[in-house]
């Protein structure tokens, strides 16, 4: 209780400061909007010259991007830690983050919250019902439990994945551009993984699983039955990416010599 009373107290003072400058968080919004347009448009330019991909239809992969899209955007808003090298380790605000009764991973991403991000995932579900309803995907009671518990495993995915990253400069503070790197092949998760050849099918599924994020459990909603065991798996690989990240930061913070010479 603790934590949660920490999260809702930083969480009313980040949109205390936010919403001071209202016409900026528009214009981000605004921006999120239109990246995730043009990502959209391009699936569609390709179906402009095919009519399937390696089997897969226009909808069934504009669904599988408006999937990815929910916990990218909730990733995006609660572990917004691109620039932990520079901030925390290059000027030293680490130091600061230590001398404080709360886990140091923690409190790094409640100051890093972007919490207009989750609009990325109001904009990624109306996606996922504009393709499921001209699809006619059938819908059980169980489909929202399902579906909350593979966008949390896709959230831990995500985060197991960037705070490994993050956690490289305990050991080395040089800048590097492993984060951008990172990024981009993330977004090779919001696709079908068999479009690719064994080896990059392999990476996204086993040493940087973000096939788990997007293709994997989509494909249960689509009722791609032959990934049925991958898309249940998604909640087992985002726990154990996400736990072996909060030990690999754990044993950097005790790497950490603080900032100066």
């Amino acid at each position: 209780m603790y934590y949660v009373s920490m999260f809702i107290q930083y969480a009313g003072q980040y949109l205390k400061t936010r919403l001071q400058y209202r016409a900026d968080v528009l214009v981000e919004i605004l921006s999120d909007f239109l990246f995730q347009a043009v990502n959209l448009i391009f699936i569609l330019v390709v179906f402009g010259h095919t009519q399937s991909l390696v089997g897969w239809s226009q909808d069934e992969i504009i669904f599988i991007y408006g999937f990815f899209l929910i916990p990218f955007a909730v990733f995006g808003a609660f572990f917004n830690i691109w620039d932990f090298n520079e901030r925390y380790i290059v000027k030293g605000e680490m130091d600061r983050i230590l001398t404080r009764p709360i886990h140091s991973l923690f409190q790094v991403t409640l100051e890093r919250m972007e919490l207009e991000s989750l609009f990325g995932a109001v904009t990624g579900f109306a996606v996922m019902m504009y393709a499921g309803f001209r699809l006619d995907l059938p819908f059980y009671w169980h489909d929202p439990f399902v579906f909350l518990l593979f966008i949390i495993g896709g959230v831990f995915v995500y985060a197991g994945i960037f705070i490994m990253i993050a956690s490289i400069s305990f050991y080395s503070d040089s800048r590097t551009s492993i984060m951008p790197m990172m990024y981009n092949i993330g977004n090779y998760g919001r696709y079908p993984v068999d479009i690719y050849n064994r080896a990059i099918r392999f990476v996204l599924t086993w040493v940087l699983p973000f096939a788990f994020v997007g293709m994997y459990p989509a494909a249960y909603f689509l009722r791609k039955e032959e990934w049925y065991g991958y898309a249940f798996l998604t909640p087992v690989v985002g726990a154990v990416f996400f736990a072996i990240a909060v030990f690999v930061w754990n044993q950097g913070v005790k790497q950490y010599r603080g900032a100066g010479n």
